[in-house]
């Protein structure tokens, strides 16, 4: 395996970026893996290794790099979730998914990655990003997943389930039973409107979980809906990454 820390420059800042890919000849499909709220930590780090030793070129920025060139939730701290709080502020889908053009940019001038063949995962903030990075780069995305993804279906411009129609990839949603943050019915709400817009993809409820299930650092960390949402995972980007 090959990685690097490297900063990519955008028209709103330095965006660090953690880039991990198999060590070959062959161009590797993008997977753009959005980090959840509490920053861009070892953590995801690691996550983004497995994903990498599946045969992907995976990027994984920070996406405070407006604010801040770094930032580790304490999970101890009222502080930090404060500062949490602050960051998560400055972020909207229409940001990132100009942050996801310059990684793809980045990406289509590295022999080592396949930048015409992309996909994006998101957890919690980072959740309704991906979805609409699936419209929003209709081109390239070919599959997307949202994992206890917040604002999903919510009454507003940048809503993702406004632009469900304009998505030609394949989506997934895993949601938490138990989230104060994504309520399950916001989740019917998303799956009705997927349905009407005929988009390819699913829903699926993690019975008996709580908002953070995949995360080992979290109190809510579940291994048995982990273990669910990595099989998940690697076959939505197994048949939609690979034809």
């Amino acid at each position: 395996m090959v990685e690097h820390e490297l900063v990519i420059d955008t028209t709103e800042g330095a965006m660090g970026t953690f880039v991990v890919h198999p060590d070959g000849d062959t161009p590797a499909p993008v997977v753009v893996f959005l980090m959840d709220a509490p920053g861009k930590r070892p953590l995801l780090h690691d996550m983004a290794r497995r994903l990498a030793t599946n045969g992907y070129y995976v990027m994984l920025p920070n996406l405070y790099y407006r604010t801040t060139s770094a930032f580790e939730l304490d999970f101890d701290s009222k502080e930090s979730f404060q500062r949490m709080v602050e960051l998560m502020g400055n972020l909207g889908n229409k940001a990132v998914s100009r942050d996801i053009a310059a990684l793809r940019w980045y990406a289509s001038d590295d022999d080592a990655a396949d930048a015409s063949t992309v996909g994006c995962i998101g957890y919690c903030m980072s959740g309704p990003f991906a979805v609409w990075a699936a419209a929003e780069h209709r081109d390239a995305v070919r599959a997307a997943a949202s994992f206890y993804g917040v604002r999903l279906h919510v009454d507003a411009p940048d809503s993702p389930h406004t632009r469900l129609a304009e998505i030609d990839g394949e989506l997934y949603i895993g949601a938490a039973e138990h989230d104060d943050y994504v309520p399950l019915d916001m989740i019917d709400r998303f799956e009705a409107a997927m349905q009407h817009a005929d988009v390819a993809g699913r829903v699926e409820r993690y019975w008996g979980t709580h908002h953070g299930f995949a995360f080992d650092d979290r109190p809510a960390y579940d291994r048995r809906a982990d273990d669910r949402h990595w099989a998940a995972v690697l076959d939505l980007l197994e048949r939609n990454l690979r034809r």
